[in-house]
């Protein structure tokens, strides 16, 4: 079994975003990790799922060492991320072949892959290179330079993690509440304070916040410093892990409670502008967060169509039931509606680091989005997959329970589902980032030649200039109107964004392969989520093994899948 040959959508998209010389390069690692995935990862993931690491805060002597132990399987779990496909080095220095940095796509699409197998890891991976992206652009000095080069690092007796430690019991998403205070010493800095929920909590940098004398009570009053876990001479720095947490899901990684008694620190950029720089490290990861939930989704429907397809139920297998197939295609529709939002947010991240001023503007707001829809989306595909395995699926020797677990962190990690919604709001009101995304969608509408995509190209059309002007009316009004409603806005904006998407997709395998699978998929997300009407998702049913396994679909073969009538 391969991941990748389970998922129809990935070999298509990878095919549209990137171009021959890198879909050269990427293929051998993808194949690769596709079997090494299926085959070795996930086992290893179920086992550390079962075995979490522990935290022995003193030694025999009675020494405060604060070590955490881990199981072996998540430690060659560890070695495969960060050294044998170096997914939190991929966007900072050429691998695999690339002799430069690859595309963000790369790292994007490969670690898609292995988070299929394992989710929790992912999280200090992504902070990882995070981390590197922030010190490198806001940073300064041999000390960074060093931490930038270890992060960066494949090699194992060299390589470092990162972390950030943001949270406090009382400053969760009101960071200007930060209690953690900073004091000049020297050059550089020693903080002092309680951070409540860090993850990775023995990470080798750590990027954190901590008032600085003299700032005001905003969160302009908060700087951004780089704590290393050790100091010159090799001693430990002055922080201790009081404890881990014990979590609903991710139990294969730490997170922990930190208390920091003049711990040393590197002041990282402008002292008044350390929240904002803070925010480079957070959207990264919460792009991130998008694609690792779109992985979860995946999984589970591997896992679904795998029950269902060997479960004989009043003599026929139960994938055969109509009913049952109309729980599973729209599950589909929205995976790949998720990972076409990944491919196109990774483009436009690319597009932005260019210097493309419109493309920042957009994946400004395209990462908050895909946030807030899909990590939500995320906890209902792995629920219902999890429903098609029946009791078996709740039980924990099966992996549906551990993602299910896993996916409800999505929507809380680096801001939860009301703070991302607020977040939209502030990019709408600073950019009118709904009318930059509004002309971008629907030039890809009009771009479409597929006359068989006609009745859904109108129908996103009349629904993009609806849309912003519902997003008018959001700014126009009350502020507190505003922050009631923008929840619902952003699902209703992600989604179409998303269906415009699929289109777009639809169109490009039609003319490029001769091939209309994409086309019955995004009916069924726009009949499903945008429409309102089941009757697209009822017409592509006739040729659900099709659209589930990735075969062609000859345009002739829609004669006998009528779109549905407005």
């Amino acid at each position: 079994m391969n991941f990748v040959d389970l998922d129809p959508a990935l070999r298509p998209l990878i095919e549209s975003h990137l171009d021959p010389a890198d879909r050269e390069l990427l293929n051998p690692v993808l194949t690769a990790l596709g079997a090494d995935a299926a085959a070795r990862l996930a086992p290893l993931a179920d086992v550390a799922d079962k075995n979490p690491p522990t935290l022995a805060q003193f030694d025999r002597e009675g020494d405060r060492v604060d070590t955490i132990d881990y199981h072996a399987s998540y430690q060659e779990l560890q070695k495969a991320a960060y050294e044998e496909y170096g997914l939190s080095a991929l966007s900072h220095r050429g691998l695999h072949g690339w002799e430069e940095v690859p595309p963000h796509l790369i790292k994007y699409i490969l670690s898609y892959v292995f988070v299929q197998a394992e989710f929790g890891l992912a999280c200090p991976v992504s902070m990882t290179d995070a981390a590197a992206r922030t010190l490198r652009k806001f940073g300064e000095g041999p000390k960074v330079a060093e931490a930038v080069d270890r992060l960066i690092s494949t090699d194992p007796d060299s390589r470092w993690t990162g972390a950030m430690f943001m949270t406090e019991i009382q400053a969760g998403t009101d960071i200007a509440r930060t209690e953690t205070v900073a004091e000049r010493e020297g050059e550089d800095w020693v903080l002092s304070g309680r951070k409540w929920f860090a993850s990775n909590p023995d990470a080798d940098i750590i990027l954190t916040l901590a008032r600085y004398p003299g700032g005001d009570e905003t969160t302009r009053g908060v700087g951004l410093f780089m704590l290393p876990k050790h100091l010159a001479d090799g001693s430990k720095n002055s922080y201790v892990i009081d404890r881990l947490k014990d979590k609903l899901g991710t139990r294969s990684m730490p997170s922990g409670e930190i208390t920091l008694n003049r711990a040393h620190a590197i002041q990282i950029g402008d002292l008044d502008r350390g929240f904002r720089q803070m925010a480079e490290m957070v959207n990264t990861s919460r792009l991130s967060n998008a694609m690792r939930s779109t992985a979860l989704m995946r999984r589970s429907i591997n896992e679904a169509l795998a029950h269902a397809r060997k479960r004989v139920v009043f003599g026929r297998p139960l994938v055969d039931a109509p009913l049952m197939r109309m729980t599973l295609l729209p599950l589909q529709a929205e995976a790949e509606a998720a990972l076409g939002l990944v491919f196109h947010a990774g483009d436009t991240l690319q597009r932005a680091d260019a210097g493309d001023k419109s493309a920042a503007a957009q994946i400004r707001v395209l990462t908050p989005l895909a946030k807030h829809y899909i990590c939500k989306r995320a906890r209902f595909v792995t629920g219902e997959a999890m429903e098609v395995r029946g009791g078996r699926g709740y039980i924990e020797e099966w992996p549906d329970a551990r993602l299910v677990r896993d996916s409800h962190l999505g929507s809380i990690w680096e801001g939860s589902s009301n703070v991302i919604a607020l977040d939209v709001l502030r990019c709408m009101r600073k950019q009118n980032t709904h009318h930059l995304l509004a002309p971008t969608m629907t030039e890809k509408l009009g771009d479409i030649s597929d006359a068989e995509a006609g009745h859904e190209v109108r129908e996103l059309l009349s629904r993009w200039e609806a849309i912003v002007d519902r997003g008018d009316a959001i700014l126009a009004a009350e502020p507190d109107a505003a922050e009631a409603l923008i929840g619902g806005y952003a699902d209703s904006l992600a989604q179409l964004i998303m269906a415009t998407l699929l289109l777009e997709q639809a169109d490009v395998e039609a003319s490029r392969d001769g091939n209309w699978r994409k086309l019955l998929v995004a009916r069924t997300f726009i009949g499903g989520n945008i429409l309102g009407d089941e009757t697209a998702v009822v017409s592509a049913l006739a040729h659900f093994e099709d659209i589930i396994d990735g075969n062609t679909i000859p345009r002739e073969a829609l004669a006998t899948t009528p779109a549905p009538v407005a």
